[in-house]
């Protein structure tokens, strides 16, 4: 084995020409999405706006160019996937960690390569230089590195990187709901029968943050405006977190090992009710809540997963939103 696998964040090397994980020359490509997801919710025309508002795609037309053994290899885990969809929540939360990881960060990066793709085309028109913050150079590096172990012999030992939480959920049949954010490699994925949070790089103080909660919620099958509001405290406690993730790596003859490196406690900045309430009002918006009616004077913050004033659970049932 090489003493060290293929980085594209090290040269900032996007090519259409080299495979996005193992890097190696390639003709082939693959889609961003799943096409079994496209195809079974009917959303491969639909359009996907970039992060800055400014260019969309199909989703359909995501591609990312791929080495055969990467392609099959991410067919393996679709299938895998794909099986455990058709049995719900008990298939879902039956999966490894891991192929969840795996799964929901093709997507994640896929999104990123078309975040990178995109910037450093913008920058080239103008006649500035594409370049990352050392910061994000090497949150974006672990993560391919994670990514990876679709192909590579890795394992993680100990604690693991991302926090993932599977629950029961309450949809019509026919809705499909993610949200993403890639630059801050988080996943939101809600259907009939289940959803799922995923924060793909922050070794799992979010989840821990949020035990409390987790805790409360367990045993119920959520309502979608409660899968919302969990999403967006996960989304929103990322976003005040003050901690860098380090990881030991090892390369020995035939494996690869990573490590979550501990070097001081995670610590989260002042939680804004402000901000949150803006945050939350975004997912909440298709139920016709605003900002303004989660945060009212004199009030404490609206939520639908614990009682404002006693911090109870909200039973889904009660809850006479549509879903």
């Amino acid at each position: 084995m090489s003493q060290t696998l293929y980085n594209p964040f090290t040269d900032l090397i996007f090519d259409p020409h080299f495979c996005f994980l193992s890097g190696a020359l390639t003709t082939e490509k693959m889609s961003v999405f799943p096409k079994w997801l496209m195809d079974h919710f009917n959303f491969g025309d639909e359009r996907i706006e970039m992060m800055d508002k400014e260019k969309s795609y199909n989703y359909e037309d995501l591609e990312l160019p791929c080495s055969l053994k990467v392609k099959q290899a991410f067919d393996a885990i679709d299938i895998k996937i794909k099986a455990a969809y058709e049995h719900g929540y008990e298939g879902m939360a039956a999966l490894d960690e891991l192929l969840i990881f795996q799964w929901t960060g093709r997507m994640v990066y896929g999104l990123l390569y078309y975040e990178m793709v995109y910037e450093r085309n913008r920058l080239l028109k103008t006649g500035e230089e594409f370049e990352l913050s050392p910061a994000l150079q090497e949150r974006f590096s672990n993560f391919h590195l994670m990514l990876q172990s679709i192909i590579e012999p890795i394992s993680f030992e100990g604690k693991k990187p991302w926090s993932i939480v599977v629950f029961p959920l309450k949809y019509s049949a026919d809705i499909f709901s993610y949200r993403d954010d890639a630059i801050n490699l988080m996943f939101s994925f809600g259907v009939n029968g289940f959803g799922f949070v995923a924060c793909l790089q922050d070794n799992g103080v979010i989840k821990a943050k949020h035990t409390e909660v987790l805790e409360k919620i367990e045993g119920h099958v959520l309502h979608p405006v409660q899968f919302e509001e969990l999403y967006a405290r996960f989304h929103y406690s990322d976003y005040i977190l003050q901690y860098s993730p380090k990881y030991l790596v090892e390369y020995n003859v035939d494996l690869i090992s990573i490590a979550v490196k501990e070097e001081k406690e995670p610590l989260f900045g002042f939680w804004n009710e402000d901000i949150y309430a803006q945050l939350l009002s975004n997912y909440w918006g298709v139920y016709g809540i605003t900002k303004d009616d989660i945060l009212q004077p004199q009030r404490p913050t609206l939520s639908f997963l614990e009682n404002p004033y006693t911090k109870e659970f909200v039973n889904p049932e009660t809850i006479a939103l549509p879903f």
